[in-house]
């Protein structure tokens, strides 16, 4: 079934990328000058182990971020979502309750936010979402970058 809306986000914003880099050069600096230089880092000594694996975290933290991505994706059968590679989710219009486009404001971060008034919140940037509120109570909203199409998209399943 050819979808009726589909959206790749990914967190693209520079000041993020500055803020995981910028962290994740510490040990890199160490790796550097203790395995290369022979220089112990810093004022003690830090052990070859412990510089690894504070490497290993930083380049698994970089490699996390590269591979976050959320995909929306609606359908006349219903709406799936994806937030690789935490959550996936697939709900038919049988399920669901109501669904509109909303601007949830500023949710105290982007990624996955848990608020009380929309539920859980599946961001990488902006403000706007498909607020979905399922017939078992649960709700949640996906984050959009295409709010205009998103709003054509439900008006058009809602008039059906």
């Amino acid at each position: 079934m050819k979808p009726l809306f589909t959206e790749k986000q990914r967190f693209t914003q520079w000041w993020i990328w500055l803020l995981i880099i910028s962290t994740c050069f510490v040990p890199f600096i160490g790796i550097y000058k203790q395995f290369i230089n022979g220089e112990p880092f810093g004022n003690n000594l830090m052990s070859n182990n412990s510089l690894i694996l504070a490497t290993v975290v930083s380049l698994s933290i970089i490699v996390l971020f590269l591979l976050m991505r959320l995909e929306t994706k609606i359908t006349k059968e219903g709406i799936s979502f994806k937030f690789f590679p935490f959550v996936k989710r697939n709900y038919s219009y049988d399920e669901i309750e109501t669904y509109k486009v909303i601007n949830y404001g500023f949710v105290g971060g982007w990624g996955i936010r848990f608020t009380m008034k929309n539920g859980t919140v599946y961001n990488t940037k902006g403000t706007k979402g498909l607020f979905i509120k399922l017939k078992n109570g649960k709700t949640m909203v996906i984050g959009t970058q295409k709010p205009q199409e998103l709003e054509k998209v439900v008006e058009l399943l809602n008039c059906k």
